[in-house]
């Protein structure tokens, strides 16, 4: 597969679709089985408390999967990511209820480098809160 996007049709301030990734317990607990990542802040709610957080939160990287959807998806290849980086700057916190938490993320081409590749800067937030910072993607583009 090749990216889908042309370098010469992207201008800086481009922006992707925006997306918002729905995250309930049980999207925690097939991410746990899939990953191996059973640390119990993800799970159990008795022991995220205890230990200082408001509830169950869902896994960093699972946030962070999330987001880079929205490249992937502009892109039309996984496989046109080069880099990828985030910091953690909050939770996204996950009630046991039947709506859980919302993810939602959104992305604009930041910087247009050499070799037909573009940096991506994405913002994700969850409850009005900002989740990740620094989150940058660069694409390669056909």
């Amino acid at each position: 597969m090749t990216a889908k996007i042309s370098y010469d049709s992207v201008e800086v301030g481009t922006e992707l679709t925006a997306q918002s990734f729905p995250v309930t317990r049980a999207t925690l607990v097939r991410y746990a089985g899939a990953s191996g990542d059973f640390n119990p802040i993800h799970w159990n709610e008795k022991f995220a408390v205890e230990v200082g957080l408001p509830d169950v939160i869902a896994h960093g990287m699972f946030t962070m999967a999330e987001a880079i959807r929205v490249v992937t998806d502009w892109v039309g290849d996984p496989a046109a990511v080069v880099e990828y980086g985030v910091r953690f700057t909050k939770p996204v916190v996950v009630p046991n209820d039947d709506k859980g938490a919302l993810i939602e993320v959104s992305g604009k081409v930041a910087q247009k480098l050499d070799d037909n590749r573009v940096r991506v800067d994405l913002v994700a937030t969850s409850a009005g809160q900002k989740v990740l910072g620094m989150s940058r993607a660069v694409v390669q583009l056909a």
